[in-house]
């Protein structure tokens, strides 16, 4: 073997010094070394201590978009919008979080309050309105109006489903409701509450609350786990609790006999999924499936595939750490039996809003997840392959402002809601 001079061995550690330097951001892998990519996430991690589950479970390869795309701004002056629901005429159902919904025009003009939706008053609690009303709704922190969605027939039906948090006997819960919309879109009739968590607690924090049909046309709803580390938050490992956990529900409200914990002796027959923080991101792929994202603490926002009947490990497993600092109980990240998130964040994005891509106007983003961050006031796209994250990238970054809800429109753009008090109605299009 030819042996190496001195100044071929100089020429080689001043390579791998290059190249070291090159990689200093690059992804980490599961067994603790360094992938072929940057991600986008470069900062320190809360829990700079854990370790991935798997390669690519965080801080995937950083991508960008080929396709140029233009921003508009269809609508102003908003109060916190909490979701946007796009109708079959090319205009929205729009929450606002104190208390109203209104129908925005596929070109931006902004609808009156749909009657029977009253905002709450300054004490934090609604009066109980007439025909077409809804029950006390309560604003506090984190609650109020919160999600819409449309009846998988509301061409015929004209059902509207909305998730509010509701003021009842010992504190409040998340609650759903349906009812008529008008012809002349103005009024909801043959409202009624359809289904109402358990326990209620009295705070104002951690409702979850995406609502979404799945093709089976049953209803998919998120269950905050209210946030107490005490009385609540054990909860969601309990299936005697609708605390931290997905409910799947028929348009009425019934249970579906499929479910899997009908025949589970002392459960909630309601229990789709359970151990959740935080679910404020829902949205069914082309496959049926539906992916969900979660907030974690500090650290541990999580990306998961919901399957029927899985414990995703709140708060016995979870990545990040207390919003004091202090580790999570136990702090682990892992044990048998429990789901891994197909991947997390840490830092957080703050999650709310999803959508799984599934358009025409943007090929390149076919499959995607788009995901709302609201203290990271960003869109972020994900890129999946075989149910794994193989790409992320950060939009709309430079516009500094909270993102609540992503959807896609009947035209195949993205339509997206920003969490102020002079809310915003955004599109997000192929540039011309």
């Amino acid at each position: 073997m030819r042996k190496l001079n001195t100044r071929s061995m100089q020429s080689i550690l001043a390579l791998s010094a290059v190249l070291l330097i090159a990689c200093s951001a690059c992804a980490q892998n599961a067994g603790g070394g360094l992938s072929s990519c940057p991600p986008v996430e470069t900062g320190t991690a809360n829990s700079p201590e854990q370790k991935p589950a798997f390669a690519g479970q965080t801080r995937a390869c950083a991508v960008k978009s080929s396709g140029a795309f233009e921003v508009t701004v269809l609508a102003t002056g908003l109060n916190r919008p909490w979701a946007v629901e796009p109708l079959p005429d090319g205009g929205f159902l729009v929450t606002e979080k104190a208390g109203q919904m209104r129908i925005i025009s596929a070109d931006g003009q902004v609808g009156e309050p749909i009657d029977g939706l009253l905002p709450v008053d300054q004490g934090g609690v609604s009066a109980v309105s007439g025909q077409g009303g809804l029950p006390p709704i309560t604003a506090r922190g984190q609650g109020g109006l919160l999600d819409v969605a449309l009846s998988p027939d509301f061409k015929k039906d004209r059902m509207i489903y909305w998730s509010f948090s509701e003021q009842r006997e010992g504190g409040s819960g998340t609650s759903v409701a349906r009812g008529k919309l008008t012809a002349n879109r103005k009024k909801l009739e043959q409202v009624r509450v359809i289904f109402r968590s358990m326990p209620t607690y009295n705070n104002g924090l951690h409702f979850g609350s995406r609502l979404a049909f799945g093709p089976d046309k049953k209803l998919y709803l998120t269950l905050g786990d209210r946030f107490d580390r005490g009385s609540m938050r054990p909860q969601a490992q309990m299936l005697n609790s609708h605390i931290g956990k997905v409910v799947r529900v028929n348009p009425d409200g019934t249970i579906p006999t499929d479910n899997p914990f009908v025949k589970t002796e002392g459960a909630l027959p309601e229990i789709w999924t359970l151990g959740h923080r935080n679910i404020q991101s829902a949205s069914f792929d082309e496959k049926g499936r539906l992916w969900t994202i979660e907030h974690g603490a500090r650290g541990g926002d999580e990306l998961n595939l919901i399957k029927k009947g899985t414990n995703y490990g709140w708060p016995v497993i979870s990545y990040g750490e207390e919003y004091s600092g202090d580790p999570i109980p136990g702090g682990i990240t892992a044990k048998d039996g429990l789901e891994q998130p197909v991947y997390y964040w840490d830092p957080v994005i703050a999650p709310s809003g999803a959508q799984v891509y599934t358009g025409k106007a943007f090929p390149e983003w076919r499959g995607n997840i788009f995901i709302g961050g609201l203290a990271s006031q960003r869109l972020v796209r994900l890129v999946v392959k075989d149910d794994r994250i193989v790409g992320e990238e950060h939009m709309l970054t430079e516009r500094g402002q909270r993102i609540r809800d992503v959807r896609q429109g009947t035209d195949g753009f993205l339509y997206v809601v920003t969490d102020q008090p002079n809310g915003e109605l955004w599109r997000i299009a192929p540039k011309r």
